[in-house]
């Protein structure tokens, strides 16, 4: 059997992190060490290969920029344990519930130390309790707002199931069937539950294998070098608890019944019953060892049986939410759902900071390695520039660089396009005297009141969308996943106010986004309006978030033709002109 899988990369960040949380919270540390940690999680997080692989292969950690000898011996410890030495003690000196409220959104170091000073809060519970009893509104620098901000993040972290976002997840999943799929004898190791149905986020993990040893795979699990909590341990099933709070369920199914558990274990709850109901309706049982008749199983050994002995089309996993999906398979009428290759281009990329060449040709490079071709470079603007976006000679800058840049490129283009904020009153932040003729498309976000009522808020995106410079509406419900809910307001409204105006909505892919959601997806499609799934990247290696928004989209029932970035590049700049009112470039352009 193979030796327990090291710990993931993100694991590793997570605990530098970590430690410069704590050394934050404590006061008084030392800011350099505070960063240096900091950065090195970031490097950690980006890299392409595992720390763990760097270390067998007798690479040197202190090779990497910004990570010293000290720093080195920190990750190589965590690698390989999960911690070190400096983060246990960090985390005996500092009172456990103060680090997790560094969590939450909107509160720093120095204001969680106020609140122990002033209210002796050191837990979430103690800060739902004072944010209850309208306490913090009296301590300078919170008021009725922010508390306001701070109980509902309190509600969500409280919720009895903790939930994760699904690109963390991932990863998670990746290491546990890669260690599954190493233990001699395991034929099968799949994941399934909501996971497999790309859900935004995940409870918990179910993972099947068919294994000619079973033992010898649930022992493998219980060895992860990741499990804190051993839940149950049989000789076919068992159950852990990892570090991050992710439960994660093994069990092993005879290679006749792994279809049928497959099928099961995927869910989601109401597509089975849906199941099992047409089973029964055609005098049949259908478990997860297989569809019966009179005792004998019929069916079982993959998906594809069960499905078709049901008369059924095979159903993506995406879809199985009870949501029409049975009926469209037994009339041959799914939808042949959007997949990553069929995208052309990300229609937002979104730098940090204003980018020379070298910065723009890395992004460049990296979306033509992903068989992109184009990217629209879509900087803030904002009139009076510095940390908030580029002014006008900023933008002018940006776009000079940006065609000199493509009169080198054969057969990809970055597009030059704009983010603006869509103001409290619908406004967009743009000068009207702002020349547009060199700007591909302008992508309009709202940035803050996010908790106006609802018909206000529906009424500010309507007038956005009506003023002409406006192609995309960018993350439409301004939602963060576990710290912020969407916005509300009237969504079909803005959607048919969006499809009469020509314009298109976002499926922002940022990880603590996807935004639209599955349902906005749906939606979307059933109005008519194309939805342009987006990185948001702001360096390279976050163009690979586009994977989680063709997860949504997915979700959603979008084929290729609903996603307005499967458009070659001459058909998008004739849609994207049209829905700014202004004539196409020339051909030739492109």
């Amino acid at each position: 059997m193979s030796a327990p899988a090291a710990f993931s990369n993100a694991q590793v960040a997570g605990a530098l992190d970590e430690i410069a949380d704590l050394l934050e919270v404590q006061g008084g540390g030392n800011g350099l060490r505070i960063r240096a940690c900091r950065n090195a999680a970031r490097t950690v997080d980006g890299l392409g290969r595992s720390v763990a692989e760097m270390i067998a292969a007798g690479g040197k950690l202190d090779d990497l920029p910004g990570i010293g000898a000290d720093l080195a011996g920190k990750i190589a410890e965590i690698a390989a344990t999960g911690t070190c030495a400096q983060l246990e003690a960090l985390r005996h000196e500092t009172p456990p519930g103060l680090a997790e409220l560094l969590r939450l959104p909107g509160l720093g170091p120095r204001r969680i130390q106020r609140l122990h000073e002033a209210l002796h809060i050191e837990s979430l519970q103690d800060l739902q309790a004072a944010a209850q009893q309208g306490q913090l509104q009296r301590l300078h620098g919170f008021g009725a707002e922010t508390q306001q901000r701070l109980l509902e993040a309190t509600r969500l972290r409280l919720q009895p199931q903790r939930r994760l976002p699904l690109p963390q997840v991932a990863e998670t999943v990746a290491l546990l069937l890669a260690q599954l799929k190493a233990v001699p004898g395991v034929h099968e190791a799949v994941a399934a539950g909501s996971f497999r149905r790309r859900r935004d986020t995940v409870g918990d993990v179910d993972l099947l294998v068919t294994a000619s040893a079973p033992a010898l795979a649930v022992h493998a699990l219980t060895q992860h070098s990741g499990v804190t909590r051993v839940l149950a341990h049989g000789t076919t099933k068992a159950g852990v608890l990892l570090a991050d709070g992710l439960q994660v369920d093994l069990r092993a199914v005879p290679p006749a019944s792994f279809g049928a558990a497959w099928l099961y274990f995927t869910g989601s709850r109401a597509h089975n019953i849906a199941l099992r109901r047409l089973a029964q309706e055609a005098g049949l049982k259908l478990n997860e060892y297989g569809l019966y008749r009179d005792g004998r199983r019929i069916a079982g050994h993959t998906e594809q049986s069960v499905y078709r002995a049901l008369g059924l089309a095979w159903i993506e996993p995406e879809l199985r939410e009870d949501r029409g999906e049975l009926d469209a398979a037994r009339a041959g009428t799914l939808p042949r759902l959007v997949e990553l290759a069929d995208l052309r281009g990300d229609l937002r990329v979104h730098p940090a900071s204003v980018l020379g060449s070298v910065g723009l040709r890395a992004l460049a490079q990296e979306a033509m390695a992903r068989r992109l071709d184009y990217l629209a470079i879509t900087a803030r603007f904002h009139a009076g520039g510095g940390a908030q976006g580029l002014d006008a000679a900023g933008l002018a800058r940006q776009l000079r660089a940006i065609e000199q840049l493509n009169e080198g490129f054969e057969g990809f283009t970055l597009l030059k396009g704009l983010e603006v904020e869509i103001l409290e009153d619908g406004r967009l932040d743009l000068p009207a005297d702002l020349d547009l003729a060199g700007i591909d498309l302008v992508t309009g976000v709202v940035l803050r009141a996010f908790d106006l009522p609802a018909p206000k808020q529906t009424e500010r995106l309507l007038r956005a969308l009506d003023d002409p410079r406006l192609a995309i509406l960018g993350h439409p419900t301004n939602r963060l996943l576990l710290q912020r809910e969407a916005s509300a307001f009237d969504l079909e409204r803005v959607l048919r106010q969006a499809k009469a105006r020509g314009c298109f909505v976002e499926a922002d892919a940022l990880p603590q986004r996807l935004d639209l959601d599955d349902v906005g997806c749906r939606m979307a499609r059933e109005i008519g309006v194309p939805v342009s799934i987006a990185s948001e990247a702001q360096e390279p290696a976050g163009l690979a978030d586009l994977l989680w928004g063709v997860g949504q989209a997915r979700r959603g029932w979008l084929e290729p033709a609903d996603v307005l970035n499967t458009r070659p590049l001459s058909q998008l700049r004739r849609l994207l002109a049209a829905a700014q009112g202004r004539a196409a470039p020339e051909p030739a352009a492109a």
